[in-house]
């Protein structure tokens, strides 16, 4: 982008940023056609006026805040995607956008680091959701999960007046779960991911093979390690701080991580640990390396190149 620079007089030449370029109006006239199409409510501009009270409304709908910059093209491939899944998903969030340039005080309270990033609020509570460009099917996974976690919190409220997806036609109805799946989804609602953990155990003693149950027993774990969270944020900053070697630190971040859909982030922080500690550390965060494994797709790309990665770091 263009940058002020230093007149040989000694003053700061300004002129640079009087006039957009034409590709910045064109983005910003895209923009603004884009925001006219959305049902009003679900956008919104994240500004101080306006900071508490799309922070409390997280208390009823998860918010989901789109960071860019207004004097470059940062965020110009995010923002519409997100804007697009808006309406989509029929007012189950709200989506706040936030010009990083204009308001760096609310920038800096999310712990902006670079944009375009994306960061989720639940019940007041910031969560990171990615950095960059997203694809579009990494937006909808990303979403999905939002909304899982929301719905964890009891957060599942819609903003009103906006009209939901048009029903899909009625499908043949799922097969009756497994008495222990349905013994353990009960529990989920529940917030009982003990009792959701001992019936995926019970699964996996009568059928140790069923790929199911253990990947169900790796999502409860992982919610029972993260139901104390209250400040995400500041738990990956502890984190990052304090360096590959806090090994308890480090694989707490990966937890983070991992529920907010950065997956890679998540792998290559464990590895880290793995290549900077011995004995029983080692072991440690090579055990919670597989289970974090367990919850992803075989076939993922992140999950190869991180099964290279460990097998390098072990040997």
């Amino acid at each position: 982008m263009s940058q002020p620079h230093f007149d040989p007089r000694g003053a700061v030449d300004l002129s640079s940023l009087q006039k957009p370029t034409p590709a910045q109006e064109a983005a910003a006239a895209k923009a603004a056609a884009a925001r006219a199409a959305v049902p009003p409510g679900l956008v919104v501009d994240l500004t101080p006026e306006s900071f508490q009270t799309v922070v409390e409304g997280s208390a009823t709908v998860p918010v989901v805040v789109a960071i860019g910059a207004s004097r470059t093209a940062a965020g110009e491939q995010m923002t519409p995607l997100l804007e697009q899944a808006v309406v989509q998903y029929g007012g189950r969030f709200v989506l706040a956008i936030l010009d990083a340039d204009t308001q760096p005080q609310i920038a800096q309270a999310f712990g902006v680091e670079g944009v375009p990033c994306a960061v989720a609020v639940i019940q007041g509570q910031p969560l990171p959701l990615f950095q960059g460009a997203p694809a579009p099917e990494q937006v909808t996974q990303v979403l999905d999960q939002v909304l899982a976690a929301a719905a964890q919190a009891g957060v599942t409220g819609t903003v009103a007046g906006v009209e939901q997806p048009d029903a899909e036609p009625q499908e043949e109805p799922e097969p009756e779960l497994p008495p222990l799946f349905a013994a353990a989804y009960e529990a989920i609602e529940a917030g009982d991911y003990d009792a959701a953990a001992a019936a995926y155990r019970q699964a996996l003693n009568e059928n140790p093979a069923d790929k199911d149950a253990k990947a169900g027993l790796g999502q409860v774990s992982l919610m029972q390690r993260l139901a104390g969270v209250t400040d995400p944020v500041a738990d990956l900053e502890k984190a990052e701080a304090m360096g590959p070697q806090a090994v308890d630190l480090q694989l707490h971040a990966a937890d983070i991580e991992m529920a907010a859909g950065r997956v890679a982030a998540a792998f290559d922080r464990v590895i880290a640990v793995v290549r900077a500690t011995a004995g029983d550390e080692r072991e440690a965060a090579r055990k919670r390396l597989l289970e974090l494994f367990e919850l992803v797709d075989p076939q993922a790309d992140e999950l190869k190149a991180a099964r290279r990665n460990l097998a390098l770091a072990l040997f």
